[in-house]
C-alpha cells in the first residue's frame, strides 16, 4: 500500500509531516506561516508599534525557527501597510563571521578562551554592523537619494560615522559605497575640505611664484622653497596622521568586524575635527572600553532610522547553538548569550529584542545568583520558559497541516481531512491526546507521524487497504519512537 493511496483516501495531496525544519518546510512557508501560531505567539511578538523584549527557551525542534519566521513575515506585512511607521528589523541568527574575527583579534588561543572576553559591547558592535550594513544596502538604490538629503546635516554625519565603523558588506568595496553615500547625501563636498584647499592652495601659489619671478629660480633660491610648500601641507599631515591614529584605536576596539584600519582612517578625513570632538567613538570615551559610547551610537543610529520612517527597531536572536566555534556546548553557548542579558541594553528605548534561546540555557539561569538577575531583570523580560506544547495544541498542529495539504475537488472546495480519521477509533480521543503530548514538540509529532503512516501502509497491500491505522500499529510506533526519544534525552542517537 502506497503513502500517497492512504493520503489520498483521506482528501490529503501531499505528506504534511515529511518535512522537520521550519526553514525548508514549504508547506509551512506556503499556506501555515500567517494563522498557524503557538499559543504564546501574542506574547512573544507584541506589538510592532511598541516593540517590546521577550526571551524564549525552548528545545530542539519546539518552534523557535518557526516563530522567527513568523515574527520577519508579520513585520512585513505591518511595514507594507505602515509605510510611515515601519519597524527595521534586525536578524542576529549568523554568529560565525563575528566570532571568528573576534576570536583573531583578542588573539585568543582557543574557543573557551576567547568566549570569556566576550562582553556586551561585542553584541552591540555586532548588531550595529548588521543594522548599519542592512541601511546602507538599502539606501544604495539611486531611489534613495531623497531621503538622503532629508535628513539634518547632523544625521548624515551619524549615517556616514556608522557607516564608516561599521558597514560589513561584501557586495562591492566598502570605500566605493561609502563614498557614493557621501556623494549622495551631499555630506562635505570635495571643495570643503580645508585640509586640501590649504594644502592645494599653498602649492599653486609657490609654482605660480616661481613661473612669474625669475629669480626665484636660481640654484640658491630655489631649494628654499620646499620650506612654504611644505609647511601648506603640514594641517594635512596632522590630520592624516591623526586619522590613522583614530582609525587603529577604533579597529582594536570592534573586536567582531575586520576592517582596514587605512581604508578606515581615508574616511574619517573627510569629516571635520569639530564632526568628531565629543563623539561617542568606540573605546574612546570617558570611560574607555567600557563600552557605553556603545549605547549612544545606538541612540545615533535610532535617529536617522526615525528619520527615515522606522521609529522602531526589533532584534530577532537566534541559532546560538550552531556556531563552529559553539558546536552546540551549552558551556559556550553560556559564554556567548549571558552578556548580552542586560537590563538596561534590552529595555532600550524603541528596540524590541526577541531571544530564542536553546532549552540548556533555561538550568544556568535557574542557578545564578541575585547579583545576575539584579543585572538582567529576567521578570521583565517577557519570559517563556519553556516553549511548551500541550497534546492538544499538537492535535491542533497536525490537523491544521493536514487541512493546509487537503485535496481540492472540481467544484474547487478543498477537502477536510481530520487527524482522527486517521486512526481507528478504538484508540479514544484522551488517549490520542495524550500520546501526542509525550512527543513535546513539533518535530518529534511530525517524524513519528511520519513513521506511523508508513508502517501502516507496509502493513497492508494496495489490492486489501487498510484505511485507518489500527492501535497495535499505533502502540508499537509509539513505544518505538519514546525509546528513541528516551534515548535522545540523554545523548544517544539523533533524535
Amino acid at each position: 500500500m502506497k503513502i500517497d493511496q492512504f493520503l489520498k483516501y483521506h482528501g490529503i495531496a501531499s505528506n504534511p509531516f515529511s518535512e522537520e525544519d521550519a526553514q525548508t518546510d514549504l508547506v509551512f512557508k506556503r499556506k501555515c506561516l500567517e494563522h498557524v501560531h503557538h499559543p504564546e505567539w501574542d506574547k512573544f511578538l507584541g506589538s510592532p508599534h511598541e516593540p517590546s523584549t521577550a526571551v524564549v527557551f525552548g528545545e530542539k525542534g519546539s518552534g523557535k525557527t518557526a516563530l522567527r519566521l513568523q515574527a520577519t513575515a508579520r513585520i512585513d506585512e505591518h511595514n507594507a501597510s505602515h509605510p510611515d511607521a515601519q519597524v527595521f528589523l534586525i536578524q542576529y541568527d549568523d554568529f560565525n563571521p563575528f566570532l571568528d574575527h573576534f576570536k583573531t583579534a583578542s588573539k585568543s588561543t582557543g574557543t573557551d578562551a576567547a568566549l570569556a572576553l566576550w562582553r556586551l559591547q561585542d553584541h552591540m558592535d555586532a548588531i550595529l554592523s548588521l543594522g548599519v550594513t542592512k541601511l546602507v544596502d538599502q539606501l544604495s538604490d539611486v531611489k534613495s537619494k531623497t531621503e538622503l538629503t532629508a535628513l539634518t546635516p547632523d544625521q548624515r554625519r551619524d549615517l556616514l560615522l556608522l557607516a564608516a565603523i561599521y558597514d560589513a558588506t561584501t557586495k562591492e568595496p566598502i570605500q566605493n559605497r561609502w563614498t557614493r553615500l557621501r556623494r549622495w547625501s551631499g555630506f562635505r563636498p570635495l571643495w570643503s575640505r580645508r585640509d586640501l584647499q590649504i594644502g592645494f592652495g599653498m602649492t599653486l601659489l609657490v609654482f605660480a611664484l616661481i613661473y612669474l619671478i625669475p629669480d626665484l629660480r636660481t640654484s640658491n633660491i630655489l631649494p628654499w622653497m620646499i620650506l612654504p610648500l611644505s609647511t601648506g601641507w603640514v594641517y594635512w599631515s596632522w590630520r592624516f596622521v591623526r586619522a590613522h591614529r583614530l582609525a587603529s584605536r577604533i579597529r582594536k576596539s570592534v573586536r567582531v568586524l575586520s576592517r582596514d584600519s587605512s581604508a578606515l582612517a581615508g574616511e574619517l578625513l573627510w569629516f571635520d575635527p569639530s564632526d568628531l570632538g565629543g563623539q561617542p567613538l568606540p573605546n574612546l570615551g570617558a570611560k574607555a572600553g567600557s563600552g557605553e559610547e556603545r549605547f549612544e551610537l545606538v541612540r545615533k543610529f535610532q535617529g536617522v532610522l526615525t528619520a527615515l520612517n522606522y521609529p522602531g527597531v526589533i532584534v530577532l536572536v537566534d541559532r546560538v547553538d550552531e556556531p563552529q566555534q559553539v558546536e552546540g556546548d551549552p558551556g559556550r553557548m553560556r559564554a556567548l548569550v549571558w552578556p548580552l542579558l542586560d537590563h538596561k541594553f534590552l529595555r532600550h528605548p524603541g528596540i524590541g529584542f526577541k531571544l530564542l534561546l536553546p532549552i540548556e540555557l533555561a538550568f544556568f539561569l535557574d542557578k545564578e545568583n541575585k547579583e545576575f538577575y539584579d543585572k538582567a531583570r529576567p521578570d521583565k523580560l517577557n519570559m517563556i520558559k519553556p516553549l511548551r506544547w500541550t497534546g492538544a495544541s499538537l492535535y491542533d498542529l497536525a490537523s491544521d497541516r493536514l487541512r493546509a495539504c487537503a485535496l481540492i475537488d472540481e467544484a474547487g472546495e478543498p477537502a477536510k481531512p481530520r487527524l482522527r480519521e486517521l486512526v481507528d477509533d478504538t484508540i479514544g480521543d484522551e488517549a490520542l491526546e495524550d500520546s501526542l503530548a509525550h512527543l513535546r514538540t513539533p518535530r518529534h509529532l511530525f517524524k513519528f507521524l511520519h513513521r506511523l503512516i508508513q508502517e501502516h501502509c507496509q502493513r497492508h497491500t494496495e489490492e486489501k487497504p487498510i484505511w485507518r491505522i489500527e492501535s497495535v500499529t499505533f502502540q508499537k510506533v509509539f513505544d518505538g519512537y519514546m525509546r528513541d526519544l528516551d534515548a535522545f534525552d540523554r545523548g544517544y542517537g539523533h533524535g
